[in-house]
């Protein structure tokens, strides 16, 4: 399944770049992270686990016990390059998790059988 938040010209502009060895401006950075995290969230959805990427957004996803007050119990933040690398496949999750790029909480907090997008 293909979204078009992943061919969004924010997602590209942002990739490259990074490609480039280069901080993307803000606005497209920003923009770039929210249409992933949305392709995500339209993908899996659900409210049992929180994604964060800081500073630009934070979505819930994934089917299961929804949560309403104080922090999840189910979360992964990471910053930006990583959230970009991981939603298009230039990361993988085993390998963000393992070098520490992600941070995970809860037993739900698995995004590998959604990544890439």
């Amino acid at each position: 399944m293909s979204s078009p938040h992943i061919k969004s010209a924010a997602v590209a502009a942002a990739l490259t770049a990074l490609d480039e060895g280069r901080a993307p401006e803000r606005p497209v950075y920003r923009e770039a992270v929210r249409a992933l995290l949305t392709a995500l969230a339209d993908r899996a959805p659900g409210r049992s686990v929180e994604v964060r990427v800081p500073p630009y957004g934070a979505v819930q996803c994934l089917p299961g016990p929804r949560h309403t007050r104080g922090t999840p119990p189910n979360v992964v933040e990471m910053d930006p390059p990583t959230w970009l690398a991981l939603a298009t496949g230039r990361l993988s999750w085993a390998d963000a998790v393992t070098d520490g790029r992600v941070q995970v909480s809860g037993n739900r907090a698995d995004l590998s059988a959604h990544l890439p997008l």
